[in-house]
């Protein structure tokens, strides 16, 4: 007595797949060179949740100063992962050095 009907718990094979390895979630397609290098910048610094951020400063900012805050936010000997605080800081030292 046993049927062949489709037991509407499961789902096809095909949409498990589709979820597990379909379109990256979180991907970004930059159409212009600083949102690139903006999120290069959140890649380098450990830091995703920013990533508008970043680019914002690309476009804006010198980015020979962007570099060199994201250089030495990577260079410098900390336990944390996310250095996004160190290159804000750092930027800001960089661009009042500037100033004066």
């Amino acid at each position: 007595m046993a049927e062949n009907k489709k037991d509407s718990n499961f789902e096809p094979i095909s949409k498990v797949i589709q979820d597990k390895f379909g379109k990256p979630k979180g991907r970004v397609y930059a159409h212009h060179e600083f949102q690139d290098f903006g999120v290069y910048l959140s890649e380098q610094l450990h830091d995703p949740k920013h990533k508008a951020l970043y680019i914002k400063l690309s476009k804006e900012r010198n980015r020979y100063l962007l570099h060199e805050a994201m250089v030495f936010a990577i260079g410098y000997n900390t336990k944390s992962t996310n250095r996004g605080k160190l290159f804000m800081w750092k930027l800001q030292q960089l661009e009042s050095e500037i100033k004066s």
